[in-house]
């Protein structure tokens, strides 16, 4: 009877001990979990206010006359596509969709923007110039915001993945997120050419 009762003990302690383990580990993965989720909207956040900014933009170059309609629509179609796409963090596919919306857009906002060089009244407008302070100090924010945002999800990662919290995160559906990644032929560095004649 003794034998039995300390048997019992024995398994008792061991589900107090393991349970406590693992409502530590399922936990730490909410928080994670949670701290990705944060830190995936603060980039969100960032690319709202470019989008903001461009927004500003457009409208003080809509209002300069004779401006090359087409170079402007074309943001605008790009700014659209960049809106529209909705992100759920834990689709490696939806994220790539918002990647290639946004470089898109930034691509297509270039393009302005190198049209409004030729246009010197609408170069001289204080709203034009202020945009063209602040908008590099939003693409600073940005790429620190997905600088912490791949670090957030390093971390959640490594959780899902290392012993012997790898074994509740697959029990509780926790599964692997995906990093921001760089666009495609960003590592090569940008042929330019000056035609100085």
């Amino acid at each position: 009877m003794k034998t039995k009762s300390l048997g019992l003990i024995v398994v008792v302690a061991l589900l107090v001990i393991l349970g406590g383990c693992g409502c530590n580990m399922y936990n730490g993965l909410v928080g994670s979990d949670q701290n990705v989720k944060k830190v995936w909207s603060n980039v969100e956040t960032n690319y709202q206010r470019r989008t903001d900014l461009y927004n500003s933009v457009i409208k003080t170059i809509e209002g300069s006359a004779n401006f090359e309609k087409s170079t402007l629509k074309e943001v605008l179609e790009a700014r659209a596509r960049a809106t529209s796409v909705t992100v759920d963090i834990d689709d490696p596919e939806s994220l790539a969709k918002f990647q290639q919306a946004q470089g898109q857009l930034q691509g297509a906002f270039s393009r302005l923007m190198a049209v409004a060089e030729a246009y010197p009244d609408l170069k001289t407008t204080t709203a034009f110039r202020d945009f063209q302070t602040q908008i590099e100090g939003t693409e600073n924010r940005i790429n620190i915001a997905r600088q912490d945002y791949n670090k957030a999800v390093e971390s959640y990662n490594l959780k899902v993945k290392q012993l012997p919290t790898s074994l509740f995160a697959g029990i509780f559906g926790f599964k692997e997120k995906p990093f921001y990644k760089s666009d495609a032929g960003s590592e090569k560095a940008p042929d330019i050419q000056f035609n100085i004649k």
